[in-house]
């Protein structure tokens, strides 16, 4: 019982303004937490189906780059709320509350400009979220340990090798779990209590009392020194002068039993196309078939995915692949791919470890290996792509591991000169 007392006394706060810059020209037209993934969910349908499924109904998205189309997709996916029953989702772009031009300065100033919003939800507890994480985590045994320990801040950690562990804002604890110090990118991470291989570092993810929370964020505005953000300015001044406890994602990760604890950045193109292409596994380690703990999000109304075609190199075929509905796979050979909503292939193509996004058309014989194609693209006929890593990067965006990422625009200016 305490558990929904505690869901019901909170809200969410679900930072997505982020330029995501790392994923190249996946956001050129989208923020990160709008990026499609899993065929036919997006990135921030994440975090909000944690929030739901563990009972929060009071959620605030703070919007700032190239937002459109995830305010598109939150108020068609995510409409479902009911203000009679005390439900909201408001989305809160940047400028809009503060009576001025000033986008949000840092991720502390994106709550601070909201402060009326937060205040008539009349919550006592607040989670503040990034909006562009893969995982599947209950919330509310968060909470608990956040009240049980009478703590100022309770911040999401995960144990990753200590050599990784430069990349994030990492903790040192004590043995009860409270946090010594914390580090943003340190060189020479610390260690955990017992395992000097590990370290704890950050989520990003945060649990204040909404009144203790509402008086550090009101004392950081008028702060000239402060650069306005939770992990620079006010998570490191609670841990010197306050009580800063440590919520290990391994204790509230949903998975099934025996699974590995599921969280993925997908920060880049690489990191993007594999973990799509790993759920295409015979038993992949984030579970999208959870009834239980679903990932909701828009559900277009499409019909469902077709397979024509039984002639030798023309047979339109799936192996160890994820196909959307809408999809009409005419003759393709389709092995070890995600295909997105309503993608359409030809007779004679080849899709080999492929991510496709909704929409897109490939055309008759062409064959690509190891690519990533953006919403909306017509793959030309005969386009060969993943074969010959000089000739794409001529034309496409090739990362460092080898994956090819495919627009509209590069297959233009490639028509363009020849």
């Amino acid at each position: 019982m305490e558990t929904t007392r505690l869901a019901q006394r909170s809200m969410v706060f679900v930072l997505a303004g982020g330029r995501g810059s790392r994923l190249k020209e996946l956001t050129d037209r989208r923020v990160k937490p709008a990026v499609y993934f899993g065929g036919k969910t997006r990135i921030i349908d994440f975090a909000l189906s944690n929030a739901l499924n563990s009972g929060i109904r009071r959620m605030a998205v703070a919007t700032q780059y190239k937002a459109h189309s995830l305010i598109r997709h939150m108020q068609r996916g995510w409409n479902f709320f009911r203000a009679e029953r005390n439900e909201f989702l408001d989305i809160l772009p940047a400028s809009q509350r503060s009576g001025n031009e000033n986008w949000y300065r840092g991720t502390a100033d994106a709550v601070t400009q909201n402060i009326d919003i937060v205040d008539s939800y009349a919550i006592d507890y607040v989670i503040i979220l990034a909006g562009d994480h893969i995982y599947k985590m209950d919330y509310e045994l968060m909470l608990r340990q956040h009240v049980e320990a009478e703590a100022d801040v309770t911040i999401g950690c995960l144990t990753v090798p200590r050599e990784e562990a430069s990349a994030f804002g990492v903790m040192a604890t004590d043995a009860s779990g409270r946090i010594t110090s914390f580090l943003e990118k340190p060189a020479d991470p610390p260690a955990m209590p017992g395992d000097p291989t590990k370290a704890l570092a950050s989520m990003g993810i945060y649990v204040f009392k909404w009144s203790f929370l509402r008086d550090l964020l009101t004392a950081d505005a008028e702060d000239t020194e402060s650069s306005h953000d939770f992990g620079n300015d006010l998570i490191p001044a609670i841990v010197k002068n306050g009580k800063a406890i440590a919520h290990r994602f391994d204790d509230s990760c949903v998975r099934a039993e025996g699974a590995p604890a599921y969280w993925k950045d997908v920060g880049t193109v690489d990191a993007f196309w594999q973990a799509n292409i790993d759920l295409t596994d015979f038993t992949p380690d984030l579970n999208l078939w959870d009834r239980s703990w679903p990932i909701w999000t828009y559900s277009e109304s499409v019909p469902p995915a077709k397979f024509i075609h039984d002639e030798r190199d023309r047979r339109g075929m799936a192996i160890s692949s994820m196909i959307s509905g809408g999809c009409i796979i005419s003759g393709t050979e389709v092995r070890n791919s995600v295909l997105f909503t309503n993608v359409h292939s030809n007779s004679y193509a080849v899709l080999d470890h492929a991510v496709v996004l909704p929409r897109v058309v490939v055309n008759r014989s062409a064959r690509l290996h190891k690519v990533v194609i953006d919403s909306s693209v017509v793959i030309p006929e005969g386009l060969v792509v993943g074969e010959d890593p000089e000739e794409d990067a001529k034309w496409f965006r090739v990362s460092e591991r080898g994956t090819t990422l495919i627009t509209q625009n590069m297959l233009d200016r490639r028509a363009a000169s020849k």
